[in-house]
């Protein structure tokens, strides 16, 4: 109904096409070396400018290049008007702009960032003077668009996400020129520069839903009567049953009578549905964490799904191998194959929240090693292994070797107070050796990188992986290591890695790992691309979607740095 209201209004505001007092077109070569006039010279002032006041974010100089090699080509050309000078109108391809940047809040975009509520009094007045103002008003809000969707409107680079955007960046004069002022079907070439992964699809795809079900409101709270196991007496049955239909957890087709006051039966499956989507143990227990998590406000879990697309744009698009992608906040690593599918999947351990921040990058894993040394990073040693050998000289308490910076074993036993100064000057230093207790564990993937993380194996994965590890409100805790990735199952990530490399199998794996040679290489060829990311909403295959955490507050980071409008360092 928008988009109609909008064509009506610019048929009875804005004066019809008169093509008798169209001017000869000059050749752009010529237009742009020529004297300009009328509209031409005040679009050409604007872009000099780098600023116009009309618009919701008024300072375009980091567009400013890009609207310069859009118009002086053709000589300040007027690019979205027809018609006679001071009595045009917009053509075809501008009305349907329009109404995709009036849409933008569906792409996970905010629509006031492109004029949304301006447009319509833009087509009423678009006459001379405003001509030229609605042109280029227009060229910013759709160059930022089509730069928004395809890499996102802050530089991952800027938050410390260390994945590199400028490789992806379009050609905007040429694509908005080539692709926009003249063509057709506008919406399908925009979608063809979006994220292109299925996971991307289903997050819009969720957040169209939620939107909708925004608009009906959220309806009453969950009560909290301090926690209700299954089979207690609840009052406030009704009230859960609604919000867990609202949210998708509780079937269309499941009777809950209305006077009913025990917590029973569906609604006790529906609660434990909902609390595994949001990363909670699904106990079926109504307890307070619980009802804080039903009691989110929708608007909420929409910007959620908002923040998580941004994200998205972040990613490459295309990779030479299948990735291995980790999503931080999940506590998950998923594997993928050719056809774009997940192959494995398991679970992880992250850093930990405070100190020990996983960070987020993209790189190769190019080989494994089995029965690994553990060689402590310098902040490690300073911070955690000198304090211990102050305390108790024995390497052998510590299973630790003192070593030389060529990796020659200089003890094993006590370490003496000058071997201990040598370590905090740097001139030896400490290796913990292959077995079931080194820090590494059994097994390690290395994906060189400058901040010292691995993918590896852990002597105390039984405790780590199990169901019962969880925080004081009952979410399942992963964040205990010093930054590295533990995996829930390395031996099946080894197999999965080592796949197509012939005579490698799950039990060579294992032989491998409990029974082979110390600190034994594997190449991987060809490597294979590893993602650290950070999610904190995913939409699955079935429709469901899971929120999680906001761990290490990127989420927060990310939304007051969107608050602060354009420009947006790029």
């Amino acid at each position: 109904m928008h988009s109609r209201r909008l064509a009506i209004i610019t048929l009875l505001l804005v004066a019809p096409l008169q093509l008798s007092g169209q001017k000869k077109t000059t050749p752009p070569a010529a237009a742009a070396t020529q004297k300009l006039d009328g509209a031409s010279a005040q679009l050409s002032a604007i872009v000099a400018s780098g600023n116009l006041a009309d618009l919701r974010w008024p300072d375009f100089s980091d567009y400013k290049t890009h609207l310069t090699n859009f118009y002086r080509p053709t000589g300040y050309k007027l690019a979205w008007i027809s018609g006679a000078p001071s009595n045009g109108q917009p053509t075809p391809q501008a009305i349907e702009l329009i109404n995709i940047l009036q849409d933008a809040d569906r792409e996970g975009l905010h629509a006031e960032d492109y004029d949304a509520s301006r447009w319509p009094d833009r087509l009423a007045l678009l006459k001379n003077p405003h001509e030229a103002r609605f042109d280029a008003a227009l060229t910013v809000c759709i160059m930022r668009y089509v730069s928004d969707v395809h890499i996102g409107r802050v530089n991952p680079q800027n938050l410390g996400f260390e994945f590199d955007v400028s490789n992806k960046k379009l050609d905007l004069p040429h694509f908005v020129r080539q692709q926009l002022v003249a063509g057709t079907d506008l919406r399908a070439q925009l979608v063809g520069i979006e994220p292109p992964f299925p996971s991307y699809q289903r997050l819009s795809t969720a957040l169209l839903h939620y939107m909708d079900l925004e608009k009906k409101g959220d309806g009453e709270k969950v009560l909290d009567v301090g926690g209700v196991s299954p089979g207690g007496q609840y009052t406030g049955v009704t009230g859960l049953a609604n919000r867990l239909r609202l949210l998708g957890d509780l079937p269309d087709s499941a009777t809950i009578a209305p006077d009913s006051t025990v917590y029973e039966g569906p609604l006790v499956d529906a609660v434990k549905h909902f609390q595994e989507r949001v990363g909670m143990q699904p106990t079926g227990t109504l307890d307070y964490k619980t009802v804080v998590e039903l009691n989110v406000p929708l608007s909420n879990r929409i910007e959620q799904m908002q923040l998580g697309l941004e994200r998205y744009r972040w990613l490459p698009y295309h990779f030479k191998q299948p990735p291995v992608v980790i999503n931080v906040p999940e506590f998950r690593l998923y594997a993928f194959k050719d056809d774009g599918q997940v192959g494995l999947t398991m679970r992880v351990n992250v850093g930990e929240d405070y100190n020990h921040q996983t960070p987020m990058f993209e790189g190769n894993i190019q080989y494994l090693v089995f029965r690994p040394y553990w060689n402590p990073t310098p902040n490690i040693l300073r911070k955690e292994i000198i304090p211990d050998m102050e305390k108790d000289p024995s390497l052998a308490d510590l299973n630790l070797e003192l070593v030389s910076s060529n990796g020659k074993v200089i003890s094993s036993g006590d370490i003496t107070p000058a071997m201990l100064q040598q370590v905090r000057s740097g001139r030896l230093t400490v290796r913990q050796p292959p077995g079931p207790e080194n820090g590494m564990g059994l097994v390690k993937f290395i994906f060189p990188n400058q901040h010292d993380v691995y993918i590896h194996d852990t002597p105390a994965s039984l405790d780590m992986f199990s169901e019962a590890t969880e925080g004081e409100e009952g979410e399942l805790k992963r964040v205990a290591s010093h930054g590295c990735i533990h995996l829930q199952y390395p031996d099946k990530f080894a197999a999965w890695l080592l796949r197509n490399t012939s005579g490698w199998d799950l039990d060579r794996v294992t032989k491998a790992m409990h029974d082979g040679r110390d600190n034994s290489q594997v190449n991987l060829v060809p490597p294979v691309p590893v993602v650290i990311f950070y999610m904190t909403v995913v939409a699955e295959e079935n429709g469901d979607v899971h929120f999680f955490h906001d761990i290490y507050d990127h989420d927060r980071t990310l939304r007051l740095e969107l608050a602060q409008g354009y420009p947006y360092p790029k």
